[in-house]
């Protein structure tokens, strides 16, 4: 019952939800929104409640609980009754408090500023995770909690919310970046997307499809950075240098815009109404066949079931291709960290019973069959029970068994390490604002306008 609960509850929570672009609403690190942010904008103050699990007793500690994401508070106590049953010795009591997205983390920086009021748990999303890391460090660090699980969890997800070898959060989901494409839609057009492992490749295929079909291939992003991250980590490159400073004009970065401005010039690659492919204006371009293919996180998987439904049966998902010299195959794209309130009277446990609600190989089950999240525990990716289940509403869905790719690419998950750093918010919102609006719809000269967005960020911050 909790199950179908939890799931009626994400598709009205995405159904009522819109998407920002990465531009001055944007509060996602990577360079848009991520499921869980949408998920967080159906949440207003007047919206904001509170769920309190129902267990008693002297022995049971009750643990404060702050959130953005109403679909989270569900899934903590599913899990939490687990932990109780599993611990009957270290019962818990959450107390949830949803609350809107800008308001909780606001609430939560004074909190921490003046040593009262903070909860025992608190969701921060990754975009707002570097706020929390300067100066004076008021969460926990949670190296030991995750020991456990360190072996079988994606480093690199954990490194996210990192800092000074301490880690301060526990990841959502992996957020694997991976290729959909309409294989429908390519065979007729005798592309077959089995043949793509290069950028090379993948433009090949863009061409020969607009040839045969007179439709796009894929986009150019606009207001978002999935692929333009992909590429960048591939060529080894980052938006900072060695120093921290900001270094958008690098040969790495000029080398990847250029690239995708030759793929825009061939005619197969354009812009899409909302500027990427995880965007209400777009879904329909998708579900209606405009556009073939989409290089996005693998929680893009939900939006397909819920926006695009008449693409059902008619979708793969594949490895992402790379460049000849490729550093890392694919990155991790998106998230909210959970962190623990360093100094709480209940902090240790608070530690202990999270990890295994985020972390363990139990809710890790939970996490892909209710959100259809690919879960940073790899145990369970090769649990052909869980992973290629016929009932489950993905596998049905995509043509091909979606942990197939997962488990191709999980020893080359990398990491672009600016996602952490104070300044990526910023950085976002001048690309998706300006850069690249300057070069994939003005036509500007891709390093002039990376030279002009860098002396607009190095002002901001001298």
């Amino acid at each position: 019952m909790r199950k179908r609960v939890l799931a009626v509850l994400l598709t009205a929570a995405m159904a009522v939800s819109a998407l920002a672009g990465c531009g001055s609403k944007s509060t996602e690190s990577t360079g848009t929104k991520t499921e869980d942010t949408k998920a967080a904008e159906t949440t207003t103050a007047a919206s904001a409640g509170k769920n309190e699990m129902a267990v008693e007793g002297d022995d049971v500690t009750t643990l404060n609980v702050w959130t953005f994401i109403e679909l989270h508070q569900q899934f903590y106590v599913d899990m939490a009754e687990k932990w109780n049953e599993e611990n009957p010795d270290k019962k818990v009591k959450l107390v949830l408090s949803n609350m809107a997205y800008d308001d909780m983390h606001n609430k939560l920086s004074l909190a921490l500023e003046s040593g009262e009021g903070a909860p025992d748990i608190v969701d921060i999303e990754l975009g707002k995770f570097p706020a929390f890391m300067t100066g004076k460090i008021g969460l926990m660090d949670l190296t030991s909690a995750i020991e456990p699980y360190r072996d079988t969890v994606v480093e690199s997800r954990l490194d996210i919310y990192s800092k000074d070898g301490k880690i301060y959060g526990f990841p959502t989901h992996v957020g694997t970046t991976v290729a959909f494409y309409n294989e429908d839609l390519m065979n007729a057009a005798g592309v077959d997307y089995k043949s793509i492992k290069t950028w090379d490749d993948f433009k090949e295929a863009g061409v020969k499809y607009y040839e045969a079909t007179g439709k796009y291939f894929a986009c150019i992003e606009t207001s978002a950075q999935w692929m333009i991250n992909l590429m960048l980590a591939q060529k080894g490159g980052n938006y900072l240098d060695a120093d921290g400073n900001v270094n958008i004009t690098s040969d790495e970065m000029v080398e990847v815009l250029t690239y995708i401005k030759e793929m825009q010039n061939t005619g197969a690659f354009a812009t899409v109404p909302g500027g990427q492919p995880d965007n209400e204006e777009a879904y329909p371009f998708y579900n209606s066949g405009d556009y073939a293919a989409q290089i996005m996180p693998f929680w893009q998987t939900s939006r397909y079931t819920n926006y695009m439904t008449d693409l059902k049966g008619k979708v793969a998902i594949a490895a992402v291709p790379a460049f000849e010299d490729s550093k890392v195959q694919t990155i991790g794209g998106g998230g909210t960290g959970t962190a623990v309130v360093a100094g709480g009277e209940h902090a240790d446990l608070a530690a202990e019973v999270m990890a295994y609600i985020k972390l363990s190989a139990e809710a890790s089950k939970e996490i892909w069959n209710v959100l259809g999240f690919d879960p940073v525990n790899t145990e369970v990716w090769t649990d052909t029970a869980l992973t290629q289940n016929p009932d489950n509403q993905f596998v049905q869905y995509f043509t091909t068994y979606p942990f197939d790719v997962l488990n191709e690419v999980k020893d080359s998950i990398g990491l672009l390490t600016c996602f952490t750093d104070e300044k990526m918010p910023s950085i976002n919102n001048e690309f998706c604002n300006v850069t690249l609006n300057s070069i994939y719809e003005d036509g500007m000269d891709i390093k002039e306008a990376l030279t002009q967005s860098q002396e607009t960020l190095d002002n901001e911050f001298r």
